[in-house]
Order: C-alpha cells, then sequence, then structure tokens
C-alpha cells in the first residue's frame, strides 16, 4: 500500500498545527474550534439542556423578543423637568447609572457628578456640605433603569433635572434621558467645578424652556430612523453620533428659528457645538424598545447592559411566571472593567483611566455601538486603524447575537443589517464578551474626559445570567 502523494487536512481547533502543515504547501481547511464555555463542566451541562430540552422555547421566546427591538419606533414627544414625567421619582432622588451602588462604593468620577447634581439643585451650597448631605443619608441614590431611564457617563440625575420624553407606541411605554451636557468641564464627565454646575442649570433654566418650544413646533421625532441615517454617515450611534446629532439639529431648525424667545440663539451655539447631543436621545430610544422587549419572559436575550465605574451588570427579561424564578429587576453583576483598544488625549494614559461608566451599553444591545462598528471609519482608529479591525470587530459581534437588524445597516458591508440580540447562550459558549464603545474619564483628578476606546464585558455576568436561566426552566 502506498501513500498519497496529495493530501488535503482539515484541522480542527489549535490554528497552529494548520499553519504547520500550510507552512509545507499543503491545503488546510481550519476549522476554529474551542471546548464549549472553557470546558466549564456546570456550564456546558447548563448549555446542553438550554439549546437542546429547553431550545424550542427559548428560540419562541428569542424571536419576540428580536421582533420588539427590531420592529419598535421609539419617538421624541416633549422635553420635561424629571420630576414631573419620570415614574416612582421621589422629592430627594437621585439616579445614577450601573446596577445598584452604597455611595461608599461610588467611584471618584460619580460621586463629583452626584455633587455637583446636589448643588445644582439647590440641596447644598458648598460641595462639602454636598458631600456631607449625601453621606447623611439625605438622598436616595437609585438606579437610573429602574425608573425608566438611561443616564450617560457618570451623569446624576434630579428632580429638577431636564429629560428627553420618548414613547415607544408598539409598547406603550416611555423611557427617560437627560439632555446631554456637552463637551468641556461638565458633570458627565465626572467634574465637579463651577463651570459644570452652571450648565446643570442652563440646561435646566434656559435650554430645556426652548427645546420644549422647538418640539412644539415639529411634533414626535422618529429616532431609530435618524440614527440608521447615521451609520450611512459614518456613526456607529454610542462613541460617535455626530452624523445623528447634525441630522436632529437641521430637523429641529425651523421650529427654532421660528421662536421668539430670544435665548433661541444661546440654545443654537451650544446644538452647533455639542457633537454628542443624540446620544441620550438614541439611549432613550434604546431603553424604551428594551423595556418591551424585557416583558417577554424566557429568553436568553439580554434587555440590560449598564455600568457605574464600580459594577458591571447586565439583565435578561422577565422570568415572574415560574416559582423558582428570578425578579424581572435582577442584576448578574460583576467588576467594572478597563477600557481597552484605547486612544489618550495628550498627557493622559491608561494609568489614570476609570473604570467603564454609564447606562449607554444599552446601545450595544439594539445593534449600535460595537455592533456597528463597522459602519463607522472613525472607529476603526481605536481597532488598529484599518476598517478590516472594525469589520472584524462587528462580524465578532455577529456570532454572539441572534439575527441581523432590519433597520441599521451597515455600508461597508454591503448593507447587511448590523447584529441584534446578544444571546447569553451564544457569548458563554463561545467565551466572546460584548464589546462597547465608550469614553474614558479621569479615575480620580475631576479633570473629565481622558480618552475613548472599546470595554469589553466581564464574562461572569453572562456565566450567572445563564445559570439563572436554567434555574427558570428547571
Amino acid at each position: 500500500m502506498s501513500l498519497p502523494q496529495e493530501v488535503q487536512v482539515i484541522n480542527v481547533g489549535l490554528s497552529r498545527f494548520a499553519d504547520a502543515v500550510r507552512d509545507q504547501g499543503v491545503e488546510v481547511l481550519d476549522v476554529d474550534w474551542r471546548i464549549p464555555a472553557g470546558g466549564d463542566a456546570e456550564l456546558v451541562a447548563v448549555l446542553g439542556r438550554l439549546y437542546g430540552l429547553h431550545s424550542r422555547a427559548i428560540d419562541e421566546a428569542n424571536r419576540e423578543v428580536v421582533r420588539r427591538l427590531d420592529e419598535a419606533v421609539p419617538v421624541l414627544v416633549e422635553v420635561a423637568p424629571a420630576a414631573g414625567v419620570i415614574p416612582g421619582l421621589g422629592e430627594r432622588a437621585v439616579l445614577h447609572p450601573g446596577p445598584p451602588l452604597d455611595w461608599e462604593d461610588f467611584c471618584d468620577p460619580l460621586r463629583r457628578s452626584v455633587r455637583a447634581a446636589v448643588m445644582a439643585e439647590g440641596w447644598a451650597s458648598t460641595l462639602e456640605e454636598a458631600e456631607r448631605f449625601v453621606a447623611q443619608g439625605n438622598v436616595q441614590l437609585e438606579p437610573a433603569n429602574h425608573h425608566a431611564t438611561v443616564v450617560p457617563m457618570a451623569t446624576a440625575l434630579t428632580p429638577s433635572a431636564p429629560v428627553f420624553v420618548v414613547e415607544n407606541p408598539q409598547g406603550g411605554n416611555r423611557a427617560y434621558s437627560p439632555l446631554n451636557q456637552g463637551p468641556g468641564k461638565v458633570a458627565w464627565f465626572g467634574v465637579e467645578q463651577p463651570e459644570a454646575i452652571d450648565r446643570l442649570r442652563w440646561l435646566r433654566d434656559v435650554a430645556a424652556p426652548v427645546l420644549s418650544a422647538t418640539l412644539q413646533g415639529v411634533g414626535p421625532v422618529d429616532l431609530f430612523s435618524i440614527a440608521a441615517q447615521g451609520l450611512q454617515m459614518g456613526d456607529d450611534g454610542h462613541m460617535r453620533t455626530q452624523a445623528a446629532t447634525n441630522l436632529f439639529v437641521r430637523h429641529l431648525l425651523p421650529s427654532l428659528v421660528g421662536l421668539e424667545d430670544p435665548r433661541r440663539v444661546e440654545v443654537a451655539r451650544f446644538l452647533s457645538a455639542n457633537h454628542l447631543f443624540f446620544l441620550n436621545l438614541g439611549m432613550a430610544a434604546a431603553k424604551a424598545v428594551a423595556d418591551w422587549a424585557s416583558e417577554v419572559a424566557g429568553s436568553s436575550v439580554v434587555i440590560g447592559m449598564a455600568r457605574n465605574g464600580t459594577t458591571f451588570g447586565i439583565r435578561l427579561g422577565s422570568m415572574s411566571d415560574r416559582r423558582r424564578s428570578r425578579s424581572q429587576a435582577a442584576w448578574f453583576v460583576a467588576a467594572a472593567p478597563a477600557v481597552g483598544d484605547a486612544l489618550y488625549y495628550s498627557g493622559f494614559g491608561p494609568e489614570v483611566g476609570a473604570p467603564d461608566i454609564g447606562d449607554s451599553a444599552v446601545l450595544e444591545l439594539v445593534g449600535l455601538g460595537g455592533a456597528a462598528a463597522a459602519a463607522s471609519p472613525a472607529i476603526a482608529s481605536f481597532l488598529g486603524g484599518s476598517m478590516s479591525k472594525a469589520i472584524a470587530a462587528t462580524d465578532e459581534m455577529d456570532r454572539i447575537c441572534v439575527s441581523p437588524s432590519s433597520r441599521f445597516k451597515l455600508p461597508f458591508l454591503d448593507f447587511r443589517g448590523s447584529p441584534l440580540g446578544i444571546d447569553v447562550r451564544k457569548v458563554v459558549e463561545l467565551e466572546i464578551a460584548p464589546a462597547i464603545n465608550t469614553g474614558i474619564l479621569h479615575a480620580s483628578e475631576g479633570v473629565g474626559q481622558v480618552g475613548a476606546g472599546v470595554a469589553r464585558a466581564p464574562l461572569d455576568c453572562f456565566k450567572q445570567a445563564l445559570l439563572a436561566l436554567d434555574e427558570f426552566y428547571h
């Protein structure tokens, strides 16, 4: 018996073997395979049940969750003081990003933002008074997510602060987000200097009434339509929202200039200088559809993802119709990660960067941000400087998502839909954590934003959620 003169090789697993054969001029089909869940026996057994015995029920729930994420049309309907519209907001409440957190565990940027908000509210006249006021338990510190609200970066939201009111007609629910504070020395970047406090008061006393009157002249605004157009113009919908902001301002312009209020010029200047103004609008829109999707029981799709600079948490949808279930409001929590693939402003580096913070990761759940990295040449600069790396980032997200979006199209991928519906089963099986496009704040000195990059969600959150889902189906 003679050996064959030509061979073709299929290599499963370690690519090094494929490279060795390929170096000898032999054709190799390299199959990227690894042991599911890193070989953890308990998780492998859980995956077997959730992909096997319970797969039909889970897949049916997932289809409905993704349908809601994909088909809802959230619209901006008004700007109003938080106290008048946000459900369950107490008179002395301060809403913060991420999962629940005790005051002593707040990171430095978020503590500074809370103190600035307390002073803007008039509850204290100095930062020292503000610190004592909060430390003595005079305010209710609550996650914004528990009130159908999302806040970006280190934002602290108080009752008199103005918010966008976004309505989801399909689900009959609303979501809220504060007005974006803009660039510079601002509280959402962890700054508590007088300029930051003045900006909060200006947004409340000047920008809010002008924008409220402006919106009355344009009617409801379809926010995801604007976000979708932004992707065609180089946005990712999270770290870069410049195109969507421009489109939104253009939409407001006729009504804004038609106002008799002399403050309209001041507000127009603010809008024209704030390229992230649409960020908060996109977040509220994403929150509205995610909250509607959260009503579906038994899905493996993530409907909440947020961080507070100390912890990172995710949430699954309703599990409230089973006896051994966890609460719908349950968080699966791990330590907030550092931000990688980062570009820092001159004079700053990784040693001063705070851990990942903000509720803006809700955007990744609806097909924006990290899921849409391939749409944005600007984001490519954080991923090695090439569009191929940005495309690879979107492809990676595609591996852990349920289906492509029908509305958020990626021009550099032949208008393929961006990945939609992060599936905890796939995340744990493949050990691929979602990528989140985000800014970086200074960890300790209150100087504001020092860079931007890409954070990786901690895998442990998804493992906890997977175990809870398994418990739900037992």
